[in-house]
């Protein structure tokens, strides 16, 4: 079976997932799986929670992405994986995997997944999804608050002192590797169903 593997990276709050779930939407959903690299991050045992909420999760660093590569390119052979589970209550991976089958369209999600050459390298199609800082901003504290259980000062507070920073480093950087830039991602409707329309291409 041929795998098409769809990177779509942008910053937090950029519209990212709203785009994976009309991507997903798109097509029959055994053919269609994802693989966020929010799932990779670091294990931190060693570490308590209060040091695990201070660490800096926007840096390349923070993730396994090494394993994360690996995942893809058995994904692409052919070959099931266990994927990691992350709790973002606790700041940490927890002990349960998930199993993931191959399916002919593989979308790789994440902020940081065109910083890494190696991964890069694995993609067929890069989609940035650029989004103003504040609109941004307001979706990620929104969601961190709502689904995550953060405080708004917290969210805030990380945005400010590491979120903001690392975007401009390795975030904003990688957006040259992109094939496609989509402004405000899964809610351009026109973009969305051009890069739906290449991608059926593609397969067929």
């Amino acid at each position: 079976m041929q795998i098409t593997v769809i990177g779509v990276a942008g910053g937090t709050g950029s519209g990212k997932s709203t785009l994976v779930k009309k991507l997903q939407e798109a097509f029959v959903e055994k053919d269609v799986i994802t693989l966020s690299h929010d799932y990779y991050y670091k294990q931190n045992n060693d570490i308590s929670l209060e040091e695990r909420r201070k660490l800096n999760y926007d840096h390349p660093q923070s993730f396994d992405t090494d394993m994360m590569i690996e995942h893809v390119k058995a994904l692409k052979d052919g070959v099931a994986i266990e994927r990691p589970v992350y709790s973002f209550v606790d700041h940490n991976r927890l002990k349960e995997t998930v199993r993931v089958i191959p399916a002919k369209v593989l979308i790789v999600e994440g902020i940081l997944i065109f910083e890494n050459k190696k991964l890069r390298d694995l993609m067929d199609i890069k989609v940035f999804v650029d989004t103003d800082a504040d609109i941004r901003l307001a979706r990620r504290i929104l969601r961190d608050v709502r689904e995550r259980g953060r405080s708004m000062e917290s969210v805030v507070g990380q945005y400010i002192a590491t979120v903001k920073p690392m975007h401009e480093e390795f975030v904003e950087p990688s957006k040259k590797y992109a094939d496609v830039i989509i402004p405000e991602g899964g809610f351009n409707s026109v973009a969305v169903a051009m890069l739906i329309e290449n991608i059926k291409s593609v397969i067929r």
